[in-house]
């Protein structure tokens, strides 16, 4: 017999044994080596969820559910009310350990196994609820392995008890749903898989675990290759009575520093034979240079899209104001672009360095909190009153076009409230810097930037373009009033949006305090005007408004109930509706929307809540599951970015029968939702 069956049989017969312990093993008196906890979450509507939290001591590790060549995976036996049921566990993706050649799917440090639970009516709000589970697991060393067993109560809580922070991170450590179905091809010698894979999300150092048993040889070298937007992936059978799955499934680990993976879910099909291997792929993919030209394309695009709407107010007296002489253009055109380029590369570090910290957040995470809502309303009415003449700054300031410091702080607020929207060519570009090395990410956002600041930078050093501009003159302070419009309409705007964010209790006091805020400028404005000095009523509006809005707004922060309505017929999106409408056969459209994505809602008018689309949709059977992201989901995030995508909008349609799945353009048409087969 070869050595390699010799020592899988060899491997087969412990792992028998070690089961066998485990299951006969009488109670234990020394601690555990794995400690493990059973901690609930609320419960809410008809559904809750509970975590198996387990902590290995230093130098031992628990198992996957497949746990490999080698291991054992936890047992569980629920204790359970009446009408509670238990879900499968749900297990976060898992490390590799290759030890005598053997390879163990296995966690070296502290995780939790979710299981869902499902509730009967009117149990959420009820009184807390006990829960009883008693587990046997496997915890070993390099060396030596234990079976261990607890029995854990807790109890399930109410919906109106506080929320356990900790299952939001604990989400974020599960593999996303992919969404498509891949495809897999059985050989006499080896296994491979394609998996439908946006060519913009690089893989470094991945691995396929494979969740059922005697599928694959688990210590063989794993290959990887690329073939468009396919992840090909070609693995050895298992050399001792090798199964023949009519279905694969398993867990993609995308990147092995940050444990990335994604929720695979295969069919037999045609598998293409080769692709460029990615041992060659990193050292050139993702290619930086076309990512750097849809980047700055992109934020070029953004210029006329109404995400920057609000601020082509200011824009509009900076660009009169440039004509006046070729060095004030030039040195405006200058700071405009800096401010504009170095908001995009703050927003972008800081967004890279919440997801290095373990934040599931994405492009345009400004917007997702309420704070900052309010601050942009208190921001919008300042400059909306400036702009009518209402007060003045007394020393060159964000609101004042007509300095370089002005046009500085209007580049800052011009980034800031136009990159929520991903335009067309920045998709694949803002994607990508999620997953690319620090440096070439915060290239991207610098291409970003440049790209948004690109039409006044080019009329601030092209002089026949300067000339196209009218004069300065008189018309000025009647354009000026004129653009305190649009600015007036974003502050409405925010209003509405402070309402979906942060609940209407927090919108009315964020109307509130900018309304104090707006009579403490009307009067530093009435003193300007009388030529007396308004210094200290602008300093008493910082020291008034500041503190109140620090000490009351977050207190009223809630989540708003979902209130959108649809001509469609739509479900909420999560990964178990996903695939709850996969299974169904029929076709699929996922809609990912915020109500602060002024593109989301263009499409939304223009294809999506249309008759002609619902019809459409009644005739084929079309399941729509609807994501909103107005507020912070970590789900929603993940499915991001397993597509590739940073942002939203985002519409992926899935065919009927497991057809592969498809993006649809951002930038939607009326007959395109319609004509979709």
């Amino acid at each position: 017999m070869p050595y390699a069956c010799y020592r899988r049989t060899v491997a087969l017969l412990l792992q028998t044994l070690l089961v066998m312990l485990v299951l006969t093993a009488p109670a234990q008196a020394a601690p555990n080596h794995i400690a493990a906890e059973l901690v609930t979450e609320r419960g809410t509507g008809s559904s809750a969820t509970i975590a198996i939290l387990m902590r290995p001591a230093k130098g031992w590790h628990g198992y996957w559910s497949n746990p490999g060549d080698a291991g054992f995976g936890m047992d569980l036996k629920w204790t359970l009310p009446p009408g509670v049921t238990a879900g499968a566990p749900q297990y976060p993706v898992p490390e590799t350990l290759l030890i005598s050649g053997l390879m163990n799917h296995v966690y070296e440090h502290d995780y939790a196994v979710l299981v869902p639970l499902t509730l009967p009516p009117g149990m959420a709000a009820a009184n807390a609820v006990p829960i009883t589970l008693e587990a046997q697991w496997l915890a070993c060393t390099d060396s030596v392995c234990v079976p261990e067993r607890g029995t854990m109560t807790a109890m399930l809580r109410p919906a109106k008890a506080p929320a356990d922070p900790r299952f939001d991170q604990w989400r974020r450590n599960l593999p996303a749903p992919l969404g498509s179905t891949a495809k897999f091809a059985l050989e006499p010698q080896r296994i491979r898989i394609a998996i439908p894979l946006p060519a913009a999300v690089p893989v470094h150092d991945p691995h396929f675990f494979v969740t059922d048993d005697k599928v694959i040889d688990y210590a063989a070298v794993q290959t990887f290759s690329r073939e468009k937007d396919l992840l090909i992936v070609e693995i050895s059978r298992a050399r001792v009575a090798p199964a023949s799955p009519q279905a694969l499934s398993g867990v993609l680990r995308l990147r092995r520093d940050r444990d990335d993976g994604l929720m695979i879910n295969a069919q037999p099909g045609v598998v293409p034979q080769s692709g460029m291997p990615i041992a060659q792929e990193r050292k050139s993919t993702p290619p930086l240079l076309p990512l750097l030209f849809g980047a700055l394309l992109g934020g070029l695009l953004l210029n006329v899209m109404p995400c920057v709407f609000p601020i082509l107010s200011l824009k509009a007296l900076g660009l009169a104001r440039s004509a006046e002489s070729e060095a004030n253009a030039r040195i405006e055109g200058l700071a405009y672009t800096a401010g504009v380029m170095l908001a995009c590369l703050a927003l972008g570090a800081l967004l890279l360095v919440l997801r290095a910290g373990g934040s599931e957040v994405g492009w345009a995470f400004q917007l997702q909190e309420p704070i900052v809502i309010a601050a942009l309303l208190l921001v919008a009415a300042a400059i909306t009153a400036n702009l009518l003449g209402l007060f003045e700054l007394a020393t060159p300031g964000v609101v004042q076009t007509a300095s370089p410091r002005g046009a500085f702080g209007t580049g800052l607020l011009a980034a800031f409230v136009a990159t929520p929207c991903t335009g067309p060519f920045m998709a694949a570009a803002m994607g990508a810097a999620l997953l690319l090395p620090a440096a070439q990410a915060l290239s991207l956002f610098a291409a970003l930037g440049l790209g948004i600041a690109l039409p006044f930078l080019a009329i601030a050093f092209i002089p026949a373009l300067r000339r196209r501009l009218p004069r300065p003159g008189p018309w000025m302070a009647t354009f000026r009033r004129w653009m305190a419009l649009p600015m007036a309409l974003a502050a409405l705007a925010l209003v509405w949006l402070a309402s979906r964010v942060g609940g209407l209790n927090f919108a009315l006091a964020s109307v509130a305090i900018t309304a104090l805020l707006l009579a403490l400028l009307t009067l530093a404005g009435r003193r300007q005007r009388a030529g007396l000095s308004a210094a200290g009523v602008m300093v008493a509006a910082a020291l008034l408004v500041l503190p109140i809005s620090a000490l009351v707004l977050p207190r009223l922060v809630a989540r708003p109930g979902d209130s959108a309505r649809s001509l469609l017929d739509t479900q909420p999106f999560s990964a178990a509706a996903l695939e709850r409408a996969r299974a169904s056969g029929k076709p699929v459209f996922v809609w990912m929307t915020a109500d602060w994505c002024l593109t989301c809602k263009v499409n939304e008018g223009v294809a999506i809540e249309r008759e002609e689309t619902r019809a459409a949709f009644a005739r084929a059977g079309v399941i729509v599951l609807r994501g909103d992201w107005t507020r912070r989901d970590p789900e929603i995030t993940r499915f991001l970015t397993a597509q590739g995508a940073a942002g939203v909008p985002l519409y992926v349609w899935y065919p009927a029968a497991g057809g592969p799945s498809r993006q649809l353009p951002q930038v939607l048409t009326p007959g395109l939702l319609a004509g979709l087969k």
